[in-house]
């Protein structure tokens, strides 16, 4: 497998008054096609702040980032915008939903913004809802669903375009234990089945054990990258 995501010598370094924050600190990671991987460690080890960097959410003070052979850190606003919609899936633990619209809109949505057909985008909506359990409740509005139902709609809207790479920033921290659980092996028989890469910050122990890599990061930096051959989904 190749690399899908590349980080070299990466920091970020946020002004507060007078005083400099550096969220990241030389961050060399390198992330291959296909794999399923965690971002483990406490609140403000760097996580989220990586995972933007990525995701072209926020721009480095320095270093390289490349997803999917393209370099993001300098990428004008416009071609940035182009390869989130294209080529990255995101999966937010506020579910982002749009109040107004059923299940199905939601994940419509960004087939819109796309430009499918509306037939093709309500069908490839349907198929993404059926893929994660929820056949049968797409005509119904976010405040009609339980929050691990939400999160369900939030991983088919990232899913429904098939982008390369699936970003998850703390996916199971307004889930109880039940849902979490199914949630995380959700995410890893759709890794196993469609080869999309996944990468996950979370500080959850449960997520963390299904991951087949396990990377730490505490003050910025990485501090342990491990992988494991077990499966990811149950």
């Amino acid at each position: 497998m190749s690399a899908i995501i590349q980080c070299r010598g990466v920091e970020k370094i946020y002004a507060q008054g007078a005083m400099e924050v550096r969220a990241l600190q030389g961050i060399d990671l390198a992330v291959e096609s296909g794999d399923f991987a965690t971002l483990g460690g406490p609140s403000g080890s760097g996580k989220t702040t990586l995972l933007s960097m990525i995701g072209g959410l926020d721009r480095p003070t320095a270093g390289e980032v490349t997803v999917a052979g393209e370099s993001v850190a300098n990428m004008e606003k416009n071609r940035l915008a182009d390869l989130r919609l294209h080529k990255v899936g995101f999966v937010f633990q506020s579910y982002s939903l749009i109040p107004v619209l059923s299940a199905v809109e939601n994940v419509e949505f960004i087939l819109r913004l796309l430009n499918v057909p509306r037939q093709e985008r309500e069908a490839r909506a349907r198929d993404a809802l059926r893929e994660v359990g929820l056949e049968g409740l797409e005509t119904r509005r976010p405040a009609q669903l339980s929050g691990g139902q939400q999160q369900r709609v939030a991983v088919a809207r990232a899913l429904a375009p098939k982008p390369a790479i699936v970003l998850a920033d703390e996916p199971t921290a307004n889930l109880d234990s039940k849902n979490a659980e199914e949630l995380i092996a959700l995410m890893g028989r759709l890794n196993v089945a469609s080869g999309t890469t996944f990468l996950i910050a979370t500080h959850d122990s449960r997520v963390i054990a299904h991951s087949r890599r396990q990377i730490e990061m505490t003050d910025g930096r990485i501090t342990a990258d491990a992988r494991r051959n077990a499966p990811v989904a149950a």
